[in-house]
Formats: C-alpha cells, structure tokens, sequence
C-alpha cells in the first residue's frame, strides 16, 4: 500500500510550505520594496506614491524604492504587479481611472481587478477641478454651462487620455448638463496642461496637483470643486454643490495593492505600516501643499470601494460610448 507514504509526503510537504510562508512573515521585510506606478511622474499617482515612500520606508525599516512603469492605459504596470510574486516585496499605486475603468474600456484585460491583487489600504483621494482659460468670458460655473449651451461643440475640453478618469468625468458633466464640448485627448497631465495654459483648448477637468498652481497664480480660472467640501489650497473655488450643480461630484483615489496570494501576514504588516505613515504630521503637511486629501481605509473597505466602483464607471463608459481608440 503506497497511501499512507504518500499521505505523510503530502502532509510534509504542505508542513515545509506553511513553515516557509509563516517564517517569511515573520521576518518580513527584509530587504527593500518597490511601489510599482502606472504613472509618468508628475500627477496625483506617482505624488502618491512620492508622499508615501519615505515615511513608509522609516516605519517599515526598509528603503522604499518608486518604480515608474508607464505605458498601455496602465497595464504594464497592473500586469507586472499581477505576475510578480506575492512575497509583498513588489506593490503596486494602483488608480481607480484604471482600477475600475480599464475593465469596462478593454475586451481583452491581461489582469482582473479583483482576483489578481489584494487591497492593502486607501491612500489618497483628490477632487476633480473644473478649469476654463481666461479667454472663456464666464466668472462661475452657471455662467460656464449656459456659455457652452449656447456655443454647441465651439469648445475643446482635454483629458489625460481616452478613458481616463478627466475623460470619463468630462463626458459625465457633459450628460449632467447638457453641453456639447469636443474631446482633446493628450498623454498625461502635462501636454495637456501646456495647451490649456496657451488656450489652445479651453477647458480641463483634473485634479489639484495638475491645476492647483494655475488657478492660484491666474492663468486659469476654477469654476468649481468637485467635491463635497472646498479644497484648501483653493479656497474660493466653490464646490459643485454651491455653483449649483449638486449631482456632479467626482474624486479620484489611488490605493495600494499587492499580488493576489500575499500572505494575510505580510498584508497586516504592510497595512499597519501605510496607516502609520499617513498619520504622521508632516505627510499631511506635504499632502495639504500638493493639494492631495489622505484618506486611509483598511484591505476590506478598499475592496468594499473597488466593487462599489466598478459597476458605476462600466455603467458611465457604456452610456458615454467610451473606448480607448
């Protein structure tokens, strides 16, 4: 009879495996992790990760290395990640515009939101900016909307790119309100940026670290927050709610993820670390000045989130026929 040899083989075998993850938890970590970014730098996405590093690096006891993997709408990076393995030694700054709207933009999508990575914790979270050049002759956001009402398709509004979340957003407020506006779509916050500084286009929906400074010196003019509260390095931008379009809010959030069997150890040491640094005062401070919100959620609440997302972003790609060509 070769079953109960093959028994004890079997149970040594899973014995040496649990022993190993056990003790790798236990000792983790021990050399240098990498924050893997889908982003250029530049942005709310890689400021995240930037915020995060060196206070991550002093709590958790090892260097935190920033990787820029741009590319592909952000796959390359959410496929490298995917396939790495899941030792927690490479993470990946994952970005709702491609966490929850890659799904809906992509027939062939070489990684699953859910079952390819495990929520490690909440980040950030920014607000969306509503901007027009100075050339647009309007002062608020009424003003704005019945400018554009009555200039059908006269008007160029920007986006980070085809199914980015200044895309998918712009094309909300387009269905919230009405207007008509033609989609410029760049790479990134920074052609973009340059074009709207020239007017060259007029209009750009994005987050505080891509405008703040504009809005602030001038060279642009900020109708509205699209959030529930002013942002601080914005004062007196109203939010949405006070220009009078309540039903339009939008946020963007970036959160970290690991490889989907990362141990539940490695996961608790890892959460307990981010929550750690994101409490220290002067990340606030630098977050505060970047004009990015720290908003931290433990692995549940952040899956919680990623669900709740991703049928809202299929369901608003879909009626605004988005695709990515």
């Amino acid at each position: 009879m070769t079953y109960p040899c093959l028994f004890r083989n079997t149970l040594v075998a899973l014995t040496v495996t649990l022993a190993a993850q056990l003790g790798m938890a236990q000792t983790f970590p021990d050399r240098p992790i990498t924050l893997v970014v889908p982003n250029p730098p530049g942005g709310l996405v890689d400021t995240s990760a930037r915020l995060l590093s060196e206070p991550f690096s002093r709590v958790i006891g090892q260097p935190v290395i920033v990787d820029n993997k741009p590319g592909a709408s952000g796959n390359t990076a959410y496929q490298y990640v995917a396939k790495a393995k899941p030792d927690g030694y490479t993470l990946l700054i994952s970005y709702s515009g491609y966490h929850v709207g890659n799904p809906a933009l992509m027939d062939k999508l070489p990684w699953d939101p859910i079952k390819d990575f495990s929520p490690v914790a909440l980040l950030t979270v920014s607000t969306n900016v509503i901007a027009v050049h100075p050339s647009v002759p309007v002062n608020n956001l009424t003003e704005f909307i019945a400018y554009a009402k009555a200039n059908p398709g006269k008007l160029n509004y920007a986006s980070q790119g085809n199914g980015s979340v200044s895309h998918v957003g712009t094309e909300i407020f387009k269905q919230t309100t009405g207007v008509d506006m033609v989609h410029v779509p760049y790479k990134g916050s920074g052609a973009a940026i340059q074009d709207v500084l020239a007017g060259q286009v007029q209009v750009f929906i994005s987050t505080p670290p891509s405008l703040m400074q504009h809005i602030q010196s001038g060279k642009l003019k900020g109708l509205a927050v699209t959030g529930k509260t002013r942002h601080p390095g914005m004062p007196n931008v109203p939010t949405t709610i006070e220009a009078g379009l309540p039903t339009f809010q939008l946020e963007s959030w970036v959160a970290l993820y690991a490889p989907a069997g990362t141990p539940a150890r490695v996961i608790a040491k890892l959460t307990d670390s981010v929550k750690q640094s994101l409490g220290l005062p002067e990340v606030k401070e630098r977050a505060d000045a970047a004009g990015v919100e720290l908003r931290y959620l433990n692995p549940t609440a952040t899956d919680a989130l990623l669900k709740k997302e991703l049928p809202y972003w299929s369901k608003a790609i879909k009626a605004a026929h988005i695709t990515l060509d």
